[in-house]
């Protein structure tokens, strides 16, 4: 059956209300599990770069766990792996003038900034071969202290239902750093089988409360110390074996009052929050985002959108700026005809809203629409950032979720009866979301006009890069709604055009080198 006659059955079908990003909750392919495997050294380099020493707060948690593995008198020689920004040795070094510490750490950035919660950022397959290693440097009766993030933590209960599972309590986050969840018995075999015993293992819990959104949160980790084995064991004379279970510990005391529950919840807030766990909890911090440039024969647009190395794990699409976007913003800018004067609307505009912003110059109303009201918020920053106040008016901004009939009213309202121009770029990869496309643009455009030769009659102008959806199965659906394809434009096309529109946006030789992607397609459509 081909790909037209399928779309034709699909009009039998309720419309559904639509959004461009995916749903599926596969966990990570196996091309990005290894790409986060290979580049892991990088990942951390981008993020010391973004937030070189300011990130982490100072640790002291060495000090009041294991205070008298550094107090004890003669000097002590320390190896920390992973020494990250070195907010966990500085703190020690200042208490104990007495002690030599060896940071290590695979980022050359961290490195840098010394002169991390660490095995958790390290592969579960690799960790046998991180602690052979450190047992090969650590002198007989050498230990361990371990503390690391524990199975049931809050971050990783916030990963569940995201695409973001590499294996069993393994998860990479936004950035490309990976986070690894302990349990005792993993961990426990783990360091066994490596020639380590334990002399203290249990779970910290905690609670970080975040007073403007109301919400408590449960903070997991294990925390261990665990001694080189010789064959046999040498007891520890500074410390008698404790199994550090916090959650036992509780049942043993007294109960607290509300007075002192709460100060302990305040004081528990000055806990350090590790590598992306901030960005999750709390949302995220200004280095997710980044500055793109895009910049057109008189002007240039400075469009704040997600920073590159978040956007392969976020699920809007609308967060980052497309070619498609990039090429119709130059067509718009250099042939002001197609929009001047008229009301223009924009389908899946993102964050970036570039078609719109520069549409807004000459058209008499431009409203840029998306189903993503974190993108609809960034957009507003980027228009605030880009337009003359006196542009404001004439460019707004709208949900619309494709199908949805109370949107489409709103946004029928904005434009007293109908847009003569409707923009689409990069918004025909879904197959789900053709047809709720057509039949949303066919509700939104301009009807009654045209008949005189002198007047355009309303357009549909689709600019993309084929991908799960070809060109018959557009132009199948596009028919059913009564769209009729008017111009086709291509790179190198070897199809001769079907009318003389597209091509004249193409006329000025230097418009060629502006053009992003030889993949890059254009379907004009008008109604019937």
């Amino acid at each position: 059956m081909s790909s037209g006659m399928k779309i034709i059955e699909e009009q039998q079908k309720p419309i559904e209300k639509l959004q461009i990003y995916p749903t599926s909750n596969s966990g990570v392919s196996p091309f990005w599990r290894e790409k986060y495997e290979r580049d892991a050294k990088k990942y951390w380099d981008i993020f010391y770069k973004h937030h070189g020493d300011r990130f982490f707060k100072d640790r002291h948690y060495l000090d009041k766990e294991w205070n008298s593995y550094f107090s004890a008198s003669g000097k002590k020689v320390i190896l920390e792996v992973g020494c990250g920004a070195g907010n966990t040795i500085f703190p020690l070094i200042a208490t104990y003038p007495h002690i030599f510490v060896y940071a290590c750490d695979f980022s050359p950035r961290a490195i840098d900034l010394v002169k991390i919660f660490v095995l958790s950022a390290v592969s579960p397959e690799k960790m046998p071969l991180v602690l052979e290693n450190i047992r090969k440097v650590l002198k007989p009766n050498g230990c361990i202290l371990f503390r690391d993030y524990a199975v049931g933590d809050l971050a990783q209960e916030r990963f569940s239902g995201k695409d973001q599972k590499i294996s069993e309590n393994f998860y990479v986050r936004g950035d490309g750093t990976r986070a690894f969840y302990f349990s005792n018995e993993f961990l426990e075999f783990l360091l066994s089988e490596q020639g380590f015993e334990v002399e203290e293992l249990g779970v910290c819990c905690k609670q970080v409360e975040n007073r403007s959104r109301e919400l408590v949160m449960n903070r997991r980790w294990v925390q261990a110390t665990f001694r080189r084995s010789s064959g046999n064991k040498i007891p520890c004379d500074r410390m008698n074996p404790v199994k550090l279970d916090r959650s036992e510990e509780q049942n043993n005391v007294k109960p607290k009052s509300e007075e002192q529950e709460r100060k302990e919840i305040v004081d528990n807030t000055e806990i350090d929050i590790s590598d992306g766990l901030a960005i999750e909890m709390f949302g995220a911090s200004p280095s997710s985002h980044e500055i793109s440039v895009v910049k057109l024969r008189d002007s240039a647009y400075k469009i704040k959108l997600l920073s590159k190395e978040y956007q392969h794990t976020c699920k809007s699409t609308g967060l980052m700026l497309w070619e498609s976007a990039r090429l119709m913003a130059s067509v718009i800018d250099r042939n002001q005809n197609i929009v001047s004067g008229k009301r223009v609307l924009e389908l899946g505009c993102g964050c970036t809203g570039i078609c719109s912003m520069v549409a807004a110059r000459s058209a008499n109303l431009v409203v840029a629409t998306d189903a993503d009201t974190k993108a609809l918020t960034l957009l507003t920053e980027n228009i605030t950032m880009n337009l003359e106040s006196s542009l404001h008016g004439k460019l707004k901004t709208g949900v619309l979720e494709w199908g949805n009939k109370e949107h489409i009213e709103g946004i029928t309202g904005l434009a007293c009866g109908g847009f003569e121009v409707i923009i689409g770029t990069d918004v025909t990869y879904v197959p789900e979301a053709i047809i709720p496309l057509f039949q949303t643009a066919k509700e939104l455009i301009l009807r009654g006009r045209g008949d005189s030769e002198v007047q355009e009659k309303p357009a549909l102008i689709l600019c993309h890069v084929f991908r799960r959806v070809d060109e018959p199965s557009l132009l199948s659906a596009a028919s059913m709604f009564g769209f009729k394809l008017a111009d086709r434009w291509a790179v190198n096309s070897r199809e001769s055009p079907i009318g003389n529109i597209v091509d004249h946006w193409f006329s000025e030789k230097d418009m060629v080198a502006e053009i992003p992607s030889s993949a890059l397609h254009i379907l004009y459509f008008q109604m019937e």
